[in-house]
């Protein structure tokens, strides 16, 4: 447990000590620990949370290129590919980069031969979904499927369908569906993204991440509105915003173990139990997070958003009023 007052780091690895040593590897230009990693990893939350965190590092690099070169059978490194690949198009796209419509034909085929290539992982179907977000007038028609409930709007339902079909509940899947909803063209985005998360949770079972995206969208919904306002502080407070969090908490984070929780979920868990003032419970989930944090969503309780020193004070603070608390009450040691 880090120390009241301790600095957290911000580790993409979080508390996966054979993912940061892959990590180190590759970002040396080597890429032996990363297939070594993949090999050994055989539940698809875990390989899904890796080859999402690899990619992320190996995007600015050739590692993965070099490593499909010398192995071109080699299934891992083509789901590798397909990863990196999404990644930069992702990228263009965030910053308007001319090569942006090249890049996500390139990521599309890219997916699509991983599909075939690994037919029982949900990565390529991810890789997928996580594209449709750039199609945000569904112009596809795969991004443009009827959905599973009257109430929810039109998109690549399919897609998360053969997701759903590999790894049911796949937590990052159901995140990039939300993404996409964001991305549509169209006024009531948030309404959908509110009406989508709680579906999701709502059809989702004990332990699941899916219980935490609503606090995903409650964030969304606090930054639009300009947050650091004080009386939007109502908006964590509220008795929908409280029985969301304890929601959270009971059915994803009482049911789970380390290894498998988000840093990301963590962090939004930690700061709606102590926006709702439920400090011993947000305590406990500080104590969770260990030596590391997110800067999001801590970053929107700030004068600069982009400033990851004041979302780390928002953090600390945050962590130790909670954890005061539950000493107060006798609930924290």
């Amino acid at each position: 447990m880090a120390r009241d007052g301790a600095r957290p780091a911000y580790d993409p690895a979080g508390h996966d000590v054979a993912l940061r040593a892959a990590l180190q590897d590759l970002r040396t230009g080597r890429w032996m620990a990363m297939r070594g990693l993949l090999d050994s990893t055989r539940a698809w939350w875990q390989w899904t949370q890796r080859t999402q965190v690899l990619a992320a590092a190996a995007a600015g690099t050739d590692v993965v290129r070099a490593w499909l070169a010398e192995e071109p059978f080699s299934v891992p490194a083509t789901v590798m590919h397909a990863r990196v690949a999404v990644e930069r198009a992702l990228r263009a796209h965030r910053e308007n980069h001319r090569r942006t419509h090249e890049l996500w034909i390139e990521a599309w085929d890219a997916s699509q031969s991983a599909t075939r290539t690994a037919p029982h992982d949900p990565v390529p179907w991810v890789c997928l979904l996580a594209l449709a977000q750039l199609d945000h007038k569904q112009s596809w028609e795969e991004h443009r499927a009827r959905p599973p409930e009257p109430l929810l709007p039109s998109g690549p339902w399919g897609l998360l369908a053969e997701a759903d079909k590999r790894d049911p509940y796949n937590r990052e899947a159901y995140h990039r569906m939300l993404q996409f909803v964001y991305a549509r063209g169209t006024g009531e985005r948030l309404a959908e993204a509110v009406g989508y998360t709680h579906w999701a949770a709502g059809t989702a079972p004990m332990g699941s991440a899916l219980h935490v995206l609503p606090l995903y969208v409650r964030v969304e919904r606090y930054r639009r509105v300009g947050g650091r306002d004080a009386a939007l502080d109502l908006h964590w407070v509220a008795e929908d915003a409280t029985r969301e969090a304890q929601r959270a908490l009971h059915a994803w984070f009482e049911h789970t173990t380390a290894p498998e929780r988000s840093l990301l979920d963590l962090n939004h868990l930690a700061h709606a139990l102590w926006g709702a003032l439920q400090f011993p419970e947000a305590a406990r989930v500080f104590d969770a997070l260990g030596p590391y944090y997110t800067p999001l969503p801590w970053a929107y309780r700030t004068a600069d958003a982009g400033d990851a020193s004041q979302a780390m004070e928002v953090f600390l603070q945050a962590r130790s009023r909670s954890r005061a608390a539950a000493r107060g009450s006798g609930r924290h040691p």
